[in-house]
């Protein structure tokens, strides 16, 4: 009888640890995050979304207790890194950071897209908000938007301009509608060659954000005509603003944004936000973002969601507008 009850124990005891080993198993997969994470930034090297992630990366890898690593995914206007990341597996590993821009004009300028801009990602985030800065090479004897449209006119044949994807393009088609500009488009696969190449000499004008231009601006590299909004920026206080210069459709600025897979599971996105925004309030960030002209913005997902099909509705109605197409 002893046997039996001490084999019965001993059955239980077993049953019971193998029990406690998959409960244990289970939880480890629940624990995130408990590998790397890509952060996808879909332009090339050099540009503004570039230079966010990368501020924001180490800060990330930090609070997250995992590495975050940047991973330069370029191509069709930042489609094809948003296309990869739309179709990764929904677990939170596999982030995308890209401007509000250009991910709202992606969704109306581009006729078939692989993904649905609206549904197919999940917002985590507005990271930070920052205007638009119009500049020239210094070579070009203008010193104003009205100067630069009284050049195009009377050269109408010899200005161009530098894109580096479809928020670009949209944004200065925007600004010859509302000006009567005539300057020709030289599309790059992103704001970073586009932006070496006009410091060249080889475009003439650029409209940026800036975070990537104003470092060459105040180098002397480019001069500043205008910066998109209601005010002037603090770092650059001899550039006017559009409304002040009396520019329609620049009235506000647009922020940066960070996305996942749209079925990716509420209690990652929650852990992702929250490590998000405190992240972009610790000192050294809000600092490195407001000297290049940045203003945190750390939003929630819901805010950052609502914001992209505002925006999304917004440019349609731009495109209306000025008829613009995608060659």
């Amino acid at each position: 009888m002893a046997g039996k009850r001490a084999g019965s124990f001993h059955w239980k005891v077993t049953v019971g640890a193998c029990l406690a080993s998959v409960a244990l198993s289970g939880l480890a997969q629940q624990v995130y995050p408990n590998r790397p994470l890509r952060l996808i930034a879909p332009l090339a090297p050099g540009g503004t979304t570039d230079i966010l992630a990368r501020t924001l990366s180490q800060q990330l890898s930090g609070s997250l207790g995992q590495p975050v690593v940047v991973e330069n995914r370029a191509g069709a206007g930042g489609t094809v890194g948003t296309d990869f990341v739309a179709k990764s597996p929904p677990d939170g590993y596999t982030l995308l950071i890209i401007s509000a821009d250009t991910y709202t004009t992606n969704a109306v300028l581009y006729t078939s897209l692989p993904f649905d801009s609206r549904k197919d990602l999940r917002p985590l985030s507005i990271l930070a908000a920052s205007p638009s800065l119009l500049t020239v090479h210094p070579s070009l004897p203008v010193k104003s938007v009205k100067e630069l449209v009284a050049l195009s006119k009377a050269r109408p044949k010899d200005l161009n301009y530098g894109s580096g994807g479809t928020s670009g393009v949209l944004r200065m088609e925007l600004l010859k509608f509302n000006t009567g500009m005539i300057i020709t488009n030289i599309p790059y696969k992103g704001s970073g060659p586009a932006l070496i190449d006009q410091i060249a000499g080889h475009v003439h004008v650029g409209f940026f954000n800036m975070v990537a231009t104003l470092p060459q601006v105040q180098a002397g590299k480019l001069r500043g005509l205008v910066v998109t909004g209601s005010k002037r920026a603090e770092q650059l206080p001899g550039v006017p603003s559009t409304v002040e210069a009396g520019i329609k459709g620049f009235d506000e600025n647009v922020g940066y944004l960070m996305l996942v897979p749209s079925a990716t599971p509420a209690a990652i996105v929650a852990r992702l936000n929250g490590d998000i925004v405190k992240v972009l309030h610790l000192p050294e960030v809000k600092g490195r973002l407001a000297s290049e002209g940045s203003e945190v913005v750390g939003s929630t997902s819901e805010q950052a969601s609502a914001v992209v099909n505002q925006l999304i509705d917004q440019w349609q109605e731009v495109v209306k507008k000025t008829g613009i197409k995608l060659q």
